[in-house]
């Protein structure tokens, strides 16, 4: 998967995670991991060694996103949505 505006999410997403535990562990020890996400830690549960729930704090998210940060920094050129001659011979056949 590509990055999105050269941002890779995952990069993030991994970074904030605390602790994974498998699911029957999870099941045996949830007032535990309860009063983990309470104290602001965030705890991935696994099932088969692939992440499949993530229990966090509420309100514990990314900032929000404020419009207009990027304004000035991105050029799209003028001739971007002007058909391409050797799209249009697939499509079109001519």
């Amino acid at each position: 998967m590509l990055p999105v505006f050269g941002f890779d999410w995952r990069d993030r997403l991994v970074r904030r995670m605390a602790a994974t535990i498998g699911a029957e562990d999870a099941q045996s020890s949830f007032p535990d991991l309860l009063a983990r996400a309470i104290a602001g830690e965030e705890v991935v549960i696994s099932s088969r060694g692939k992440p499949v729930a993530r229990l966090a704090p509420v309100g514990k998210d990314l900032p929000a996103r404020v419009p207009g940060t990027e304004k000035g920094k991105i050029w799209i050129a003028p001739d971007f949505d002007d058909p391409m001659p050797e799209f249009e011979k697939e499509f079109y056949g001519e």
